[in-house]
């Protein structure tokens, strides 16, 4: 299973879902997942996460330092089994730049994390560091809904 976590810029959101479902992963032992991430835009390409996701993270034990900045390629779309957006901005344009046979593997993030339908994890960048606790808090539930998801599906299948 390769998941792909997707935001505007890939510097808060993605890379703090990217490692809270790492964290939950390894807790679980799921090793043979891979999780990623990746931005719609390429303005941060080859950048650390914001210092404020890198705290937020470390606060709980997890180390997002090494991630790097990266725009979706259309590479990603063959590439990933799901592509799990932010929010639903994020997720049109992802889904507009899917191939056809890739859109289905399209959602949002929290949607799919089993988190309620058509929720969307607000973009901290321009808030404080209550904003990026609060996202977090957010990407670390629905990692745990991913990561039981996955494994919930590995016993069924």
């Amino acid at each position: 299973m390769r998941l792909l976590m997707v935001c505007l810029g890939n510097i808060c959101r993605s890379p703090l879902a990217e490692g809270a479902v790492r964290a939950h992963l390894d807790r679980r032992g799921l090793d043979w997942v891979t999780v990623d991430s990746a931005g719609t835009g390429g303005w941060h390409a080859g950048e650390p996460p914001d210092p404020r996701s890198i705290a937020v993270a470390a606060a709980s034990g997890v180390d997002i330092r090494a991630q790097r900045a990266r725009k979706l390629v259309q590479a990603d779309f063959q590439h990933f089994d799901w592509l799990l957006c932010a929010d639903r901005s994020v997720l049109r344009d992802v889904r507009a730049a899917a191939p056809a046979e890739a859109r289905e593997r399209v959602a949002l993030l929290l949607e799919w994390a089993g988190q309620g339908a058509g929720g969307d994890i607000p973009d901290p960048y321009t808030g404080g560091p209550e904003d990026f606790r609060r996202v977090w808090a957010m990407v670390d539930a629905a990692a745990a809904g991913i990561v039981a998801r996955i494994a919930s599906a590995r016993i069924a299948g």
